[in-house]
């Protein structure tokens, strides 16, 4: 598998499992139609119909392609991390029964460790 080199800062988040600041990333507030892939590895992770705004100042999504993400139990037992399931790149977490949305579950995603194919170029 080829993975794409990636800067200090996404290494710190997608491979260090850090958290980029909320509110500050690219496509927290991005609305336009296309599809969320990992940063690593390019495989497509989300659909931007499945994107909402949940005001936490990180991408959400309600859901995920099929078997693209992994979810595994933090270390504490309180939250559960999402991971690219081809390359294992950090994504964020996920939360369930919030309400939000009628699939009561938010991805919360860090912008650092997505890239964005607008559908014009799919």
């Amino acid at each position: 598998m080829k993975f794409n080199e990636l800067t200090e800062y996404e290494s710190y988040v997608i491979e260090g499992k850090g958290t980029e600041r909320p509110f500050t990333g690219i496509y927290y507030q991005n609305t336009d139609a296309g599809a969320y892939l990992c940063k690593k590895c390019n495989a497509p992770l989300y659909r931007s119909a499945d994107k909402f705004d949940a005001h936490c100042g990180w991408p959400s999504f309600d859901d995920e392609i099929e078997g693209a993400v992994k979810r595994t139990t933090d270390a504490d037992g309180r939250r559960t991390e999402i991971t690219c399931a081809q390359c294992g790149a950090h994504l964020g977490h996920v939360f369930v029964g919030e309400g939000f949305t009628s699939k009561n579950t938010r991805h919360c995603v860090n912008s650092v460790s997505l890239n964005f194919l607008p559908e014009t170029q799919k």
